[in-house]
């Protein structure tokens, strides 16, 4: 999910606003994510007061701790890359029960965990950090969703069941032998 997405669900929306949206991503291009990047947000207990922003880059992940008011200051942003390295990613898991899902992941010590639609961004944003520590493309081109399957054309939805029905006729092979003993010959032959 990207920045801008994740600005759309915010909890508290001064932590998201017109004042903190222009140092949070200043500091994200600084270190060398793009300005609306694939990207986790962990809100915290406080989101109004501070949150973290979790984004892969080329050269490792951004962890970018966001002060949303700093007394006196504005907001606030700082932040490093973490070497790929050095960056501990746990195991991706799922279990699914009566149509429900839920996903773990961690990374260093944070635990990402969510069920059904949350599931599917903590498992979506796993898969990029795994695609970003293999020096593969972290995101799907704009506008495109990691899930949807591609349409089938007209062409190919009836290839489909034509291949099907081949395929099935290649398997039903009559078996040889005595049909009365319900023993029929095999293409293996056994040695003994």
């Amino acid at each position: 999910m990207r920045f801008s997405e994740w600005r759309g669900r915010a909890p508290m929306k001064d932590s998201v606003g017109p004042k903190v949206i222009p140092v949070v991503e200043a500091a994200l291009v600084t270190l060398g994510a793009e300005r609306d990047p694939e990207c986790w947000v962990a809100w915290g207990d406080d989101p109004a007061v501070r949150y973290l922003i979790l984004a892969p880059t080329s050269s490792g992940l951004v962890q970018l701790n966001v002060r949303v008011n700093v007394p006196g200051e504005g907001p606030r942003a700082g932040g490093k890359i973490v070497r790929w390295a050095r960056v501990q990613l746990g195991e991706l898991g799922v279990e699914i029960q009566g149509g429900h899902r839920l996903v773990t992941f961690q990374v260093d010590t944070l635990v990402l965990n969510g069920v059904d639609e949350a599931a599917d961004r903590v498992a979506a944003f796993a898969q990029a950090l795994f695609a970003a520590v293999d020096g593969r493309s972290t995101v799907p081109p704009a506008g495109s969703k990691r899930s949807a399957p591609a349409p089938r054309t007209p062409a190919k939805a009836a290839a489909k069941p034509a291949a099907k029905a081949s395929a099935s006729r290649a398997l039903a092979v009559p078996a040889t032998g005595d049909a009365r003993s319900g023993r029929g010959s095999s293409a293996r032959s056994d040695p003994g």
